[in-house]
């Protein structure tokens, strides 16, 4: 689903990355595309410029007690490495610390009475909407959340799937309440690379399984429907009579965004191998 070819193994980039080729910014900053991860996901991967920070406060040269004078002085000597590609890339780098040093990442307070869980997947999404109010030029902005291989006491309303849920849709519904008039410009997908079975397995838990579901949020999407055809679970209606079947391909999901959300007008580049129709789009914007 990263590399949004199914099928090959051997694709080096990711679909994220290759959008970012294919609608070049010339005035894009450091910023364009960030990860709230410890290393950069496979979608992001690629030529295209991306960073990927653990946390903002810490986004930056370490050396002990590093000063801006040492700082600086590292900068200059990076400045005359020989390596010019190298070199290119640490001048992006050291751009994007003084860029994000003028936000003050310590002073951020969430808007309109937002509550983050003091989750990973809390503080990740709350700094998502602090770079977006920032002005740092956002475009793409990714963080993941673990924890849904639930194969043993998996639980309903409460248990390890309820405890992943909460946490997921409050982080979601803290980061629309935050930024606030920024969602008209901003959609929240999500993706998942394996389903669970539909049926419970010997020790109250299910078993890795085959279809999943992605769930959007953000303006101009028509919420509140289920999109793409419903087969039901039905033992004959599930794939390998186990498994929710699939009825929409996620690429079909990638393209409506990146055409009608992201404005991209040729996304061949974007899905190799893959002629997008409009025909079969979710339909999750108005055309």
């Amino acid at each position: 689903m990263e590399t949004a070819t199914p099928g090959s193994k051997s694709t080096s980039d990711g679909w994220l990355n290759r959008y970012l080729r294919a609608r070049k910014d010339e005035q894009a900053t450091p910023f364009r595309a960030v990860a709230l991860t410890t290393q950069l996901p496979r979608m992001l991967q690629g030529p295209a410029p991306a960073l990927a920070m653990n946390q903002i406060a810490q986004f930056g040269i370490r050396g002990g007690q590093a000063t801006g004078s040492v700082s600086a002085s590292f900068e200059a000597e990076y400045a005359s490495a020989a390596d010019q590609v190298l070199n290119g890339t640490g001048r992006e780098a050291f751009n994007a610390i003084r860029m994000l040093n003028t936000t003050d990442p310590s002073k951020y307070q969430p808007a309109n009475g937002a509550a983050y869980p003091r989750s990973p997947f809390g503080r990740a999404l709350e700094q998502i909407a602090q770079l977006t109010k920032a002005g740092v030029g956002l475009e793409v902005a990714f963080a993941d959340i673990g924890g849904w291989d639930t194969h043993v006491n998996q639980g309903a309303a409460q248990g390890q799937l309820a405890s992943r849920l909460d946490d997921f849709s409050r982080a979601i519904a803290a980061l629309v309440t935050d930024l606030g008039d920024f969602m008209e410009d901003t959609v929240v997908l999500t993706m998942s690379e394996f389903g669970r079975a539909v049926s419970e397995n010997g020790n109250r838990g299910t078993d890795h399984g085959h279809g999943n579901a992605m769930m959007v949020i953000g303006g101009g999407v028509r919420g509140g429907y289920v999109y793409g055809k419903w087969p039901g679970l039905a033992v004959d209606r599930r794939y390998d009579g186990r498994d929710l079947a699939v009825t929409t391909d996620f690429r079909d999901v990638f393209g409506e965004i990146v055409i009608r959300h992201l404005g991209l007008k040729d996304s061949r580049q974007v899905f190799p191998g893959f002629a997008l129709s409009e025909a079969r789009y979710p339909g999750l914007f108005a055309a």
